[in-house]
C-alpha cells in the first residue's frame, strides 16, 4: 500500500504538470491562436441556440456532475462493491474513490494554478469562485461514470455490458456540452475536465486494480500439480537450462511461481543462481556454460540482462528474458510480457531469434557488450541521482523526477567519428548510443534504432530552452511516425535539437569528462566512449508472433 499511495502521488504531480502547463499555454502564448480565437463565438451560437427543451435537458445533464451527485453515486456504487453478498470487491471500490478523490484534489490544483474568467455569455448557473479552468462538473462526471464503465468492461460478463459501459462512457461527455450550453466554461476548460477525469484513473488503476499488484502465493501443492500435469502429456527433450535470478528484484514469491511454469513445461529440477553485488550475472552464466547449459533464463534488471548477454555474446546459446527490473528495456522493446512467469512460459516456448548487440569500451572500464543504450551527459546523470529506493517505491517515474535536476547542468562539448569519417564537432546535453529505440511508456529517443538491422544508432540532443525541448519532441513524434532511418534526419542536423545517425563504429570524444552509462548503470564519469555493433551476437527466444 505505501508503494501504491507513493506512485499515484508521484504519477498525480506530473499530471497536475501537465494539465496546468496546459492552461497556461491556452491563456497565455496561445490565446491568439485558433482554435482559442473560436472558443467565445462557439459558446455564444450555443447561446442562441437555447430553447425551453434544451435548457431542461440541459439541466438534467449538468447536474450529472454536481458535486452533491458525484459524491453520492460515489459511495453508492462503493458500499454495493463491498457489502452486496459474494460480490466483494475492495480493489475496485479503492480505485472508483480515490479516482473521484484524485481528479477532485488535482482540480483545486489547477484552478488556484490558472486564472481563467468564465466565457462573456449570460450564464444559466451561478458562478463558482473557481476559475473556468478546468471544469470541475467534468472532470468529476469522467472520473466517476467513466469508472464504473471500466469496472463494468472488466469485471461483468453478461451480454449487456458493452451497451452499459457505452452509456456510462457518454455521461461525461453530455456533462461537458451542457456546461458549454449553459455558458460556464469554455471548449478547452471541457477537455481539460475530461483529461483530468481520464487521467486520475489510469494513474489509480495502475496501482491498485488486479493485474498491478499484490501477486498472490500459489497454494502449497502447486508444485505437485504442476509436475503430474507435465508428465501427463508427451513432451519433446528439453535442454539443460539455467536460470540467473537477481534476488534484489526478484522474491521468493515470484521465484516460486517461475518453478510452477518450467515444472509445467517439463523443466525439472533446473538451477536457480543467485547474482551477487560483486558478480552481476557474468560470472554465473560462464560457469553455467562450462557446466555444459544449454538455455539461459535470466531473471533481473536492465543490469543484470547486460550482464548475462555480455556472457553470452557469440556463444550461440539462446536467451530467454524473465524481467523484474525498473527499466526492462529490452523486453519493452521486444513487446514481450512483463510479468514475471508470463515472460518465461512465452520464452520456453518461442523460437531463437538473433539480435545485434554493442560492444563500447571507454576510460576507465574495460570493454563490455550492450543490449539496449549506453549514453553520457543527462540520461547517465539522471541514472546516477536516481536512488534504488526511489526506484523500487516510484518505479520508472523516479527517473523523470531525478531527470528534471540534470536539466540545470551545462551542455559538453565533444567529436564525434563515425565509421572512420571526418570528425563532427558538437555540443550537447546528452548522447545516445543506441541498439533499441523506445523506453518506458512508449518513449522514442532513438525512432530507429532496431536490435536486428546490424546497426548501432546515434543521437545527440542539443535543446536550447524549452522551446527546444518542445522541437526536440516534435522531431522525435515525427520520426517515430515515419519509422525515421538513415543518417542526418531532414531537419534535424548541426544546430538542430536532436540529431540522430547511424553507425558501425562510433567514437565520441568529450572536452573534459562526462558522467556516463552502460544500460542504466553509471560507470563513471570519462574523456571517452568508443562503440561497435557485434550483428546477430545474441540469441533470443522469442514468442513466434514477434518475429
Amino acid at each position: 500500500m505505501p508503494r501504491a499511495a507513493a506512485r499515484i502521488g508521484a504519477f498525480a504531480v506530473c499530471q497536475a504538470a501537465v494539465i496546468a502547463g496546459f492552461g497556461l499555454l491556452i491563456t497565455g502564448p496561445a490565446r491568439e491562436f485558433w482554435p482559442m480565437t473560436a472558443e467565445d463565438a462557439a459558446v455564444e451560437a450555443l447561446e442562441d441556440a437555447r430553447t425551453a427543451t434544451l435548457d431542461t435537458a440541459s439541466t438534467i445533464a449538468s447536474a450529472l456532475g454536481d458535486t452533491s451527485t458525484v459524491v453520492g453515486l460515489t459511495l453508492l456504487a462503493c458500499l454495493a462493491l463491498v457489502l452486496v453478498p459474494g460480490l466483494p470487491r475492495w480493489r475496485e471500490a479503492v480505485f472508483l474513490v480515490i479516482g473521484v478523490s484524485l481528479q477532485s484534489v488535482i482540480f483545486v490544483l489547477i484552478t488556484a494554478s490558472v486564472d481563467r474568467t468564465r466565457p462573456d455569455v449570460e450564464r444559466m448557473d451561478d458562478s463558482p469562485p473557481t476559475s473556468s479552468y478546468t471544469s470541475g462538473h467534468t472532470g468529476a462526471a469522467t472520473a466517476l461514470y467513466a469508472g464504473l464503465a471500466v469496472l463494468v468492461l472488466s469485471r461483468v460478463r453478461a451480454p449487456w455490458r458493452k451497451p452499459l459501459a457505452a452509456l456510462l462512457l457518454l455521461l461525461p461527455l453530455l456533462v461537458g456540452l451542457a456546461r458549454l450550453y449553459r455558458g460556464m466554461h469554455h471548449p478547452t476548460d471541457v477537455a481539460g475536465g475530461l483529461a483530468n477525469g481520464a487521467l486520475s484513473l489510469f494513474v489509480v488503476g495502475r496501482a491498485v486494480l488486479p493485474g498491478h499488484s499484490w501477486v498472490g502465493r500459489p497454494p502449497a501443492d502447486a508444485m505437485d500439480i504442476a509436475v503430474a500435469a507435465a508428465e501427463e502429456r508427451p513432451a519433446p527433450a528439453q535442454k539443460r537450462l539455467t536460470v540467473i535470478v537477481n534476488p534484489t528484484v526478484t522474491d521468493e514469491a515470484t521465484q516460486e511461481q517461475l518453478r510452477l511454469v518450467l515444472a509445467q513445461h517439463g523443466y525439472r529440477d533446473t538451477p536457480f543462481v543467485a547474482t551477487t553485488a560483486e558478480d552481476t550475472g557474468g560470472g554465473q552464466t560462464a560457469e553455467a556454460l562450462r557446466a555444459g547449459t544449454e538455455l539461459i533464463a535470466v531473471c533481473g534488471g536492465d543490469g543484470t540482462v547486460r550482464a548475462v548477454a555480455d556472457a553470452l555474446a557469440g556463444t550461440g546459446v539462446p536467451l530467454v528474458l524473465v524481467p523484474s527490473g525498473t527499466g526492462n528495456l529490452l523486453a519493452r522493446h521486444l513487446h514481450l510480457p512483463l510479468g514475471p512467469a508470463e515472460a518465461l512460459a512465452a520464452g520456453l516456448t518461442g523460437e531463437p531469434r538473433a539480435l545485434d548487440l554493442g560492444r563500447i569500451e571507454g576510460d576507465g572500464f574495460p570493454a563490455v557488450h550492450f543490449t539496449a543504450m549506453a549514453g553520457a551527459g543527462l540520461d547517465a546523470t539522471m541514472l546516477e541521482e536516481t536512488s534504488d529506493r526511489a526506484k523500487s517505491v516510484l518505479g520508472w517515474p523516479a527517473y523523470v523526477l531525478a531527470g528534471a535536476k540534470g536539466l540545470r547542468t551545462p551542455r559538453m562539448r565533444l567529436t564525434v567519428r563515425l565509421d572512420g569519417g571526418p570528425e563532427l564537432r558538437r555540443t550537447a546535453r546528452m548522447v545516445l548510443l543506441a541498439n533499441i529505440g523506445t523506453v518506458q511508456a512508449g518513449a522514442a529517443p532513438v525512432p530507429a534504432a532496431k536490435p536486428d538491422d546490424g546497426l548501432l544508432d546515434l543521437a545527440v540532443f542539443d535543446p536550447r530552452g524549452a522551446g527546444g525541448w518542445l522541437r526536440a519532441a516534435g522531431v522525435l513524434l515525427r520520426a517515430k511516425r515515419r519509422g525515421a532511418g538513415g543518417a542526418d534526419v531532414t531537419g534535424t542536423g548541426d544546430g538542430g535539437p536532436v540529431e540522430f545517425h547511424t553507425f558501425r563504429r562510433a567514437e565520441l570524444t568529450f572536452a573534459r569528462p562526462q558522467p556516463r552509462e552502460i544500460d542504466g548503470d553509471p560507470v563513471g564519469p570519462g574523456l571517452r566512449l568508443t562503440a561497435e555493433v557485434r550483428p546477430g551476437a545474441l540469441t533470443v527466444m522469442l514468442p513466434a508472433r514477434e518475429r
